[in-house]
């Protein structure tokens, strides 16, 4: 084959592949043009999707979900003594925004809830689709019950740090859901937590001692307690400081009553050095 042959076949061969190659690269163009245009259309369906979210009334809260409350909108959770129907009737007059529930402020609604005696914190989440809030609480650890009587339910109930929590409460279960002290008391203003921690460190005092719980402490008169046990009623008289020495003759006396056949009104620990039984 001669040179010029050569060089026309090679001629021919490199036509080729440049041709193969505008064909490839014209290929690639249309694919990467139709791409732009696929990414063009998600882009759009992704805004209008996020703005048909946004002004979704999913995001919203029912103008009227603390007056008509049905338990999924406004949940209420952790509320062992407030009433949901107390919480709601506090919140009833708030105006809800007609923003989305993200955008909610929830300090106002917080500060009108801690108003309430036995609230201690709370604590509020927000939900979308459907628009929600829970609101959830912690409540004041009940410590003392107090009764006018031994037959009386309880009227009133004592927080940890001394609130007085009367009526208008779940005060029939707290001794469903608390371990209180029962406490017999015809002044119910006079607590506080100094108050309480006395009661509660007499209490553990009189059970050390006596290895028997307290069933009751009667207060009615505060310069002369009682504390029931299963054995006995124990008379205290003052709760002053040495009423402490006085309970460390338990151990030595709770023997002596368990084996005296007649019946016993109370022991007697008033006194600082003498203590005696008194009989019916």
């Amino acid at each position: 084959m001669s040179k010029r042959n050569k060089k026309e076949l090679d001629s021919v061969r490199v036509a080729k592949i440049e041709q193969r190659e505008r064909v490839v690269r014209k290929g690639r163009a249309k694919q990467e043009r139709l791409r732009r245009f696929v990414r063009f259309l998600l882009t759009l369906g992704f805004l209008a999707a996020g703005y048909y979210a946004v002004l979704s009334s999913g995001w919203v809260l029912k103008q009227d979900a603390f007056t008509h409350a049905d338990g999924v909108t406004i949940e209420i959770v952790n509320n062992k003594i407030v009433p949901a129907a107390k919480i709601l009737a506090i919140l009833e007059n708030n105006k809800l925004p007609d923003t989305p529930v993200y955008l909610m402020k929830t300090a106002a609604i917080k500060k009108q809830i801690k108003q309430l005696d036995p609230v201690e914190d709370v604590y509020i989440r927000r939900y979308a689709f459907p628009a929600r809030l829970q609101i959830i609480l912690r409540e004041k650890i009940p410590a003392v019950t107090l009764s006018p009587d031994l037959n009386s339910p309880p009227r009133a109930f004592v927080t940890q740090d001394g609130s007085l929590i009367t009526q208008g409460y779940k005060l029939s279960d707290i001794n469903k859901d608390f371990e209180t002290i029962k406490v017999l008391s015809s002044n119910n203003n006079d607590w506080n937590e100094a108050k309480v921690k006395q009661i509660q460190k007499i209490i553990s005092h009189v059970e050390a001692y006596s290895e028997e719980p307290v069933e009751y402490i009667d207060i009615r008169k505060p310069d002369d307690v009682f504390v029931k046990i299963k054995t006995v009623n124990i008379r205290l008289g003052k709760l002053d400081e040495g009423v402490y020495e006085r309970l460390k003759h338990l151990p030595a006396l709770l023997p002596q009553v368990k084996q005296t056949g007649a019946k016993i009104k109370y022991l007697d620990l008033s006194w600082e050095k003498v203590h005696y039984l008194k009989l019916e």
